[in-house]
């Protein structure tokens, strides 16, 4: 009987499907040219963010280093036409939001921060003067700018409780109050800061030059357990044309957050599957088992649920139709999918899902600040409620 050699008995192992968080395969109802532009700002962020962003994340730092390449990605102002901003579709800026938090939510915080909130608040509401001004000096990222309507005592209720007033005197506006939870603030050049009018009591939006107001003072938030490389700031004023609507510009940042959390889903589903394709136990990599299977498989139902919702909200504001329901809708249930999706990562990681080297502790950490930024997930389902019930059950 003849006997079989080691090399016949040894199979090949099978390689393993390399982790795709785009499962439904939503990268191809992009155009070529938009694909280009995902593909380049996915290439830089796994290149150039991915191999220092722990680090920055567990100093509490902020990567300058970085500054002079990402201009180079060309996309401040996505989704603006005109003023030097980058223009493109609305599917086109939440595929980009994706790819940026599907590395690090902090670095998309940075850009949402800037390019959707400042520069959307000037886009929007601004006078075509200020839009002149402003839009293509932060188009190209030489003027970096925060987003100022959060209070110490005043979160939910800022759109009739603001107790930052603003003062006209002549041609000049006085500003009184303090800032919180300000994203760039430590450093940027300008704020958009949210007081109410004495003459009037109406919101209005202010552009504030950090660097050369007198009275303006800024504090950085330290120890903080989320976004840790956004360096948040507690912003005083001590004391143009305003502009009023926040709601517009609160639906927009309601929608990026949509699409961050989104992108916070697919880095922590690739992460925690490439973990669990090396992870040996018991002499089989963990991936193997059916617990971790089921796990893995709901990971990716949460986070394809959320691309699809996306990418229809995407879809509704390139057609117009977007509304502040629709926004809200999509801001509670992706950070709602982000907080499970995130967890069950870590759990499959184990003791590794916290420690910062391995990513997931980043994801799982980030979730957190999303699912209670720019309005609470019970706030978004009282926008909703009122939408499809007619009666306002706000206090």
């Amino acid at each position: 009987m003849p006997t079989a050699t080691a090399a016949s008995k040894t199979a090949a192992p099978k390689p393993v499907p390399v982790p795709n968080a785009d499962f439904y395969q939503l990268i191809d109802l992009l155009t070529p040219e938009e694909k280009a532009v995902v593909t380049k700002v996915r290439t830089y962020m796994r290149t150039r963010v991915q191999p220092i962003i722990n680090k920055y994340w567990s100093d509490d730092a902020f990567p300058f280093e970085l500054l002079p390449s990402f201009k180079e990605l060309g996309i401040g102002g996505l989704g603006y036409e005109g003023y030097g901003c980058a223009g493109g579709s609305q599917k086109l800026y939440g595929f980009v939001t994706m790819e940026i938090a599907r590395v690090d939510a902090s670095i998309c915080t940075f850009w949402g921060v800037h390019s959707g909130l400042a520069m959307g608040s000037i886009y929007l509401d601004g006078s075509e003067g200020q839009k002149q001004k402003w839009l293509p000096q932060m188009a190209r990222y030489e003027k970096i700018g925060c987003f100022a309507l959060t209070e110490p005592l005043v979160g939910s209720g800022a759109s009739g409780g603001l107790t930052t007033t603003a003062k006209r005197e002549g041609d000049t506006w006085i500003i009184n109050g303090q800032k919180r939870w300000i994203g760039n603030s430590t450093w940027c050049d300008l704020s958009v800061i949210w007081a109410r009018d004495l003459a009037d009591n109406q919101v209005k939006g202010f552009i504030v030059e950090n660097k050369s107001t007198p009275g303006l003072s800024v504090e950085k938030i330290e120890h903080k357990i989320a976004l840790k490389v956004v360096q948040n700031g507690q912003i005083t004023l001590k004391g143009g044309n305003s502009f009023r609507d926040t709601a517009r510009v609160l639906r927009m940042t309601r929608y990026m957050v949509g699409w961050a959390s989104t992108g916070i889903q697919m880095g922590a589903f690739e992460t925690t599957l490439k973990y669990a394709q090396e992870r040996l136990q018991f002499g089989k990599p963990i991936a193997s088992f059916q617990m971790i299977q089921d796990l893995l498989a709901k990971m990716l139902a949460n986070l394809t649920a959320c691309q699809c919702l996306m990418l229809r909200l995407a879809q509704l504001d390139d057609e117009g139709k977007l509304d502040d329901h629709h926004a809200a809708l999509a801001k509670a249930f992706c950070t709602a999918k982000s907080r499970e999706t995130v967890s069950w990562g870590r759990e499959i990681l184990g003791g590794n899902g916290i420690v910062a080297d391995y990513n997931l502790a980043r994801f799982f950490s980030d979730a957190e600040a999303l699912y209670s930024y720019e309005g609470t997930y019970q706030m978004q389902n009282l926008i909703i409620g009122k939408a499809i019930t007619g009666h306002g059950a706000f206090v």
